[in-house]
């Protein structure tokens, strides 16, 4: 079986991930979920540097335009290609892939190239405790009003809620939140680190906890479960701003919000 080796680094501006093997049928799931994983730990941009990779035909790249578009959803990031291989580079430049990851010559350049959409992102941890649900809701609301969308907050609130919940009652972890602003999509995500994808049961009683899966795909604008490089998975839905936020600074990864 073919295998492509993968290993990922940390730029100030980017996250890196090597690609070192033969990208065939084999390989190609193997490819998309390591850039996939890789996302979920790359506030900035995603990288893939191609330089040792082979493949054996020109439609296997289709994975990365593939990826490209997947990240449009969630994280909201862009992805690049860099190869030091000027025949490789110039191979790639031309193919139709390249409209959605381009192809440059250095991760330096690549970032150059990443646009720069105004960002906001903060991540809290919680103890678990029957507190915690509530705890994430303020951190919600609170998030939003400083960020002037107290229009998503209602929302916000139902699947911040859920996505607790269920890190509460099927995993023995802390649930991560997290927030983000960009584009005008608002995304409220919870990570945890077991590695069991997130099952969103059906509430078939007033007194059971969780609002349901019917709920999160009601009020969200796009959901979904993906797994993180570290091994445990991060579960996401998106809210659209009914209106552009405009005048916000980028706080860094893990930054608190800025309060007016």
């Amino acid at each position: 079986m073919a295998e492509v080796q993968m290993e990922l680094t940390r730029r100030a501006g980017s996250t890196v991930l090597t690609l070192t093997g033969t990208l065939d049928l084999r390989s190609h799931s193997a490819v998309r979920d390591g850039l996939l994983k890789a996302a979920t730990e790359a506030p900035d941009g995603l990288i893939a540097d191609v330089s040792g990779l082979g493949f054996a035909h020109d439609a296997q790249l289709s994975v990365f335009a593939l990826v490209a578009m997947r990240l449009g959803d969630w994280p909201g990031i862009p992805l690049a290609l860099v190869t030091e291989r000027a025949d490789q580079h110039a191979l790639l430049a031309r193919l139709p892939m390249a409209r959605y990851a381009p192809v440059h010559r250095n991760a330096a350049e690549a970032e150059r190239g990443f646009s720069d959409p105004v960002r906001r992102r903060v991540v809290r941890t919680f103890p678990r405790s029957e507190k915690t649900p509530g705890l994430a809701r303020d951190f919600v609301t609170e998030v939003c009003e400083a960020w002037s969308i107290p229009e998503l907050i209602d929302n916000g609130l139902v699947l911040v809620t859920e996505l607790v919940e269920n890190v509460l009652q099927h995993t023995g972890a802390c649930p991560e939140v997290r927030v983000d602003l960009r584009r005008g999509i608002c995304t409220i995500a919870v990570a945890d680190d077991d590695p069991r994808p997130a099952e969103l049961h059906e509430r078939y009683t007033p007194t059971e906890p969780g609002l349901g899966l019917k709920l999160v795909a009601q009020f969200a604008r796009a959901w979904g479960c993906s797994r993180t490089w570290a091994g445990g998975k991060v579960v996401w839905a998106t809210l659209l701003a009914p209106r552009t936020v405009a005048g916000i600074t980028g706080t860094r990864p893990g930054e608190e919000p800025r309060f007016p």
